[in-house]
């Protein structure tokens, strides 16, 4: 059951295959082949070797030129024989069981890409006149293991016993240096790690590496010379390079050496006293793509080590060395700035996402909404949100996932109402392609995007009956399916459920079910209407009116009292929602310097599911909310002072109270704060 494919391309042999059992060998021009062959006149799945019944068979795979056996092409599967030929393109293929039949000498080695004779007897004949051939034999010899290469040994190369070239040393100390160089996380870092190494290669015992300072747009142009890092082993301080070897080398950018040179003016190699400081000095260019960054200033004050060729070669590949370490130390610095700014930019949108899901207001039934989504937001438990339309429901949703520790996962929103049965179930579960008409690619749905998140369904009251069944399922923790397909998809999300609807009645009437009502039923959050709560109307309407003002660029400075009389007496069937649309417009349509009655345009519909007494008196809605006589007193003064300007005479006067009486529950209900800048 052995078997083996020796290609040849063109007039060389170059690569032999081993065929395994139980897998099929592809032969094509695609990358994914087993037998990959770059021919024009291969297709990209051109054909395949298989065992079948205990022999390798041939088959071609429709390709576009044929496959070729001995000059005729293939029809149907094939029985290969030893020593047959498979003739693709320009390449060919050789068949053999062992390889002792296409290489009779045992010791015959093949080395890839090396002509492969035919003798006389059709076999083929290695030529082994290489003696870096490849071993055919399948079992090999491990004869050295290492951990780490020497070479980056924190142990000098001068203490090995091993005798090794001067240059070989030269390499290592400087492959060892460039490895140090990479893990450097600053100039200053990376300038005196280049030192020390310039230090243990080079015959030197001072230098320093300067670097070019950086112009209005950044780049390191500019002519002044700004010493990074220092270093002197001798018994005199650095002394910095001369003006003629910098400039020289900056400008031509070429290392340079220069010895017993005594003029100080070109040098500076003499100290106050006149004594010779340098024997032999090194000035090597730091470059990076064609642009001198700076350069490596070394010298020697000791005239028995002077510095030779060999260590201007090497101080020449240290700053080369330096300059790619340079630059990529410099997009590093650039990526974590980018880095950073981006999270800054993400702080700053989660801080405004923050603000667009508070909730405004500071009466009491908002406290004590605000006491529930506190409660709420740390449990995993799934959230009913109850109100009428237009309340905030999505902000409580909001604030709910933003408070509790799935803050940072998704927040998926979706309207049950607004969408049919099918696309609803699309949208929810996702679907395969060609799931039905339309469906052109793969789409993932809500519960999908929302993993590790929050999902939103709001006006979960008008989901049907079919899809409340499959939603109950995925709530218990069951895997679903998109739609048309069959994969198994497990996800981990909090539902948040919001409605309007009396889900009670609808239970009752057959319309929900009782199980999915009590699976979404473990938190509930009330929101109440706008006309329950008045006392939070002046600070939504001043927060939409600063809202707006930025938006549209105006500088409305306020609300005339007669315009927030008109806002408090308003009803709001359309609660907050209608609200913030009223004041837009207002902004808009407003002519002076404050907003006026005029400038409001109210609706006269009736609220839906008031909780109060009707403007007639004529009887009490189902779901009303009782509230105190003293909540009743506060409001009734706040909207009589409203009434009058903050005339407290005329407002006592209407009240039937005394003006000391007014005054005293003005600071009971602190009022003042409500009072309109």
């Amino acid at each position: 059951m052995n078997g083996y494919l020796i290609i040849r391309e063109g007039s060389t042999w170059t690569d032999v295959v081993r065929l395994v059992p139980g897998e099929s060998a592809t032969i094509g021009r695609a990358p994914t082949n087993t037998i990959v062959i770059k021919n024009e006149r291969c297709s990209r799945a051109h054909a395949e070797v298989f065992l079948a019944q205990g022999q390798w068979q041939l088959r071609d795979l429709d390709s576009r030129n044929g496959t070729f056996l001995d000059d005729q092409r293939l029809q149907g599967d094939h029985v290969l024989q030893p020593g047959e030929m498979i003739q693709i393109g320009n390449s060919q293929l050789v068949f053999v069981r062992e390889l002792a039949e296409a290489f009779p000498d045992s010791n015959t080695l093949l080395k890839t890409s090396r002509a492969v004779e035919e003798d006389g007897s059709g076999l083929l004949t290695a030529r082994a006149d290489d003696a870096s051939v490849i071993d055919l034999n399948e079992s090999a010899t491990i004869t050295h293991r290492r951990e780490q290469s020497r070479y980056l040994d924190s142990v000098s190369l001068d203490e090995s016993d091993e005798p090794i070239p001067q240059i070989g040393r030269a390499a290592a100390k400087l492959c060892r240096l460039a490895f140090e160089l990479a893990k450097s996380t600053d100039v200053v870092t990376l300038a005196n790690v280049a030192l020390t190494g310039l230090f243990e290669g080079t015959q030197i015992d001072a230098g320093a590496l300067l670097l070019r300072g950086r112009d209005s747009s950044g780049a390191r142009r500019s002519e002044k010379l700004e010493v990074v890092a220092s270093r002197s082993d001798s018994e005199h301080s650095y002394h910095r390079v001369s003006g003629f070897l910098a400039s020289t080398v900056l400008r031509e950018g070429q290392a340079v050496m220069a010895r017993n040179v005594l003029d100080d003016s070109q040098l500076g190699n003499r100290d106050s006293q006149g004594e010779i400081l340098a024997t032999s000095v090194i000035c090597a260019p730091i470059r990076m793509e064609g642009e001198v960054l700076g350069l490596i200033h070394l010298y020697s004050t000791d005239v028995n080590r002077p510095t030779d060729p060999e260590d201007l070669e090497y101080t020449l590949a240290v700053a080369d060395t330096v300059g790619v370490a340079l630059e990529n130390l410099n997009k590093r610095q650039e990526l974590a700035e980018n880095l950073n700014q981006i999270r800054t930019e993400n702080v700053q949108l989660r801080e405004q996402l923050g603000v667009q899901s508070e909730i405004i207001g500071s009466s009491e039934v908002m406290q004590r909404v605000e006491q529930q989504i506190a409660r709420a937001a740390p449990s995993r438990a799934t959230v009913l949100v109850r109100g009428e339309s237009g309340v905030g429901k999505e902000l409580v949703a909001r604030a709910v996932h933003y408070s509790g520790s799935r803050n940072k996962g998704p927040f998926v929103c979706l309207n049950c109402a607004a969408l049919s049965e099918s696309l609803l179930e699309s949208e929810l579960f996702g679907h395969e392609k060609g799931a039905f008409t339309g469906a052109t690619e793969r789409k993932i749905g809500k519960f999908e995007a929302s993993d590790q998140g929050t999902l939103m369904l709001d006006e979960i009251g008008e989901m049907s009956p079919s899809i409340q069944a499959k939603f109950l399922r995925v709530l218990e923790g069951h895997p679903f399916e998109r739609v048309g397909g069959s994969e198994q998809i497990q996800v981990n999300v909090r539902v948040i459920a919001a409605t309007n609807r009396d889900l009670e009645k609808d239970v009752a009437d057959g319309r929900f079910r009782r199980d999915l009502y009590f699976r979404l039923h473990v938190l509930e959050i009330r929101v109440p209407g706008l006309r329950k709560r008045p006392e939070d109307i002046p600070e939504l309407a001043e927060y939409f009116l600063q809202r707006f003002n930025e938006e549209t660029g105006r500088k409305l400075m306020g609300y005339t009292p007669r315009a927030m009389e008109e806002l408090l007496r308003y009803r709001w069937p359309g609660n907050v929602r209608e609200l913030k649309n009223v004041i837009e417009r207002a902004v808009v349509l407003a002519h002076g310097e404050y907003v006026d009655h005029e400038d409001l345009v109210l609706s006269r519909l009736k609220t839906a599911g008031d909780t109060e007494i009707d403007q007639e008196g004529e009887g009490v809605s189902e779901d009303f909310l009782p509230k105190s006589l003293a909540d009743m007193e506060k409001a009734h003064i706040l909207r009589t002072l409203i009434a009058t300007g903050w005339n407290k005479s005329r407002a006592a006067g209407h009240l039937g109270i005394e003006r000391s009486t007014l005054d005293r529950k003005i600071r009971r209900y602190d009022l003042a704060r409500e009072r309109p800048r």
